[in-house]
């Protein structure tokens, strides 16, 4: 009777000393089942991200046309902003004003030219279009008006769901920054995906070509150098983005996006957005 005890306690030992191949099988099948789901997870959350950006384009451009409607000017041009919602100091429309970061209605006023570009220090219109559009109740949000430190989405730019971008606005003149990076006909443009300055560097923008792509073919025609949605070059030398000639379009009819590279290597802007 000892030596059968003893043999069933050693027997039941052993029994408990590993994993058998089933316990081992339904291990596997669970951390299958859980990767899948995280990366099942992740595809949604990215595809409602692009998704959100066509809505959120929509809905700025109805709110640059809604103030436009009400207050006869573009936002960040507006020559009386400070008529409407007092002035943040100077005489409200010189560098003491626009140098102020605003913390509530108080702005400042553009040139009045009918363009949203820089009229007294760098950026002043584009980024006090955001603060004046909140004024206007057509946007959430507060807005400083001022590039401060850096750019941040619902700070100083329009925020955005697509993960690590914002939105960008202005006028392009012929001259200056955004006619340099786009090279666009006259035109107020939103864009989305980078840092409103020009990126060298491969793989730093937001968007990989077959999203850039995707969200072109359901706002307007897929292609990266004609309509009213195109694409920049991405890194300005290469086919990173797509195969326009030079840092990007427009006017290149035959260019197509470069939809075998996986790198986030795409911006998109819209010329005559408003």
């Amino acid at each position: 009777m000892n030596v059968s005890r003893n043999l069933g306690f050693s027997l039941e030992r052993a029994g408990h000393a590993g994993f058998t191949l089933v316990e081992l099988s339904i291990v596997l099948v669970i951390l299958g089942l859980l990767t899948g789901g995280i990366l099942s997870g992740q595809s949604l959350i990215r595809a409602a991200e692009l998704r959100s950006v066509g809505t959120e384009f929509q809905r700025y451009r109805t709110a640059v046309h809604s103030f436009r409607d009400k207050y006869f000017a573009l936002p960040g041009d507006m020559s009386n902003a400070t008529s409407f919602w007092t002035s943040l100091g100077g005489t409200g429309s010189d560098v003491t004003c626009q140098n102020t970061a605003a913390t509530g209605a108080p702005t400042c006023n553009g040139n009045g030219n009918n363009q949203v570009f820089t009229s007294v220090v760098n950026n002043d219109e584009q980024l006090r279009f955001w603060q004046h559009l909140a004024n206007a109740g057509l946007i959430e949000g507060s807005y400083t008006g001022v590039v401060g430190a850096a750019y941040v989405p619902g700070g100083n730019v329009g925020p955005s769901k697509l993960a690590n971008s914002y939105w960008w606005t202005g006028t392009s003149t012929g001259t200056g920054a955004p006619a340099l990076l786009f090279q666009l006909p006259a035109g107020g443009y939103f864009n989305i995906g980078n840092t409103g300055a020009v990126i060298t560097t491969a793989g730093s923008f937001t968007l990989m070509p077959e999203e850039a792509w995707n969200i072109d073919t359901k706002l307007d025609d897929g292609k990266p150098g004609t309509g009213t949605v195109m694409s920049n070059k991405g890194n300005g030398t290469n086919t990173n983005c797509n195969s326009a000639a030079g840092i990007g379009p427009p006017g290149d009819v035959g260019a197509t996006y470069s939809l075998t590279n996986s790198n986030k290597d795409c911006s998109l802007y819209s010329v005559r957005a408003f």
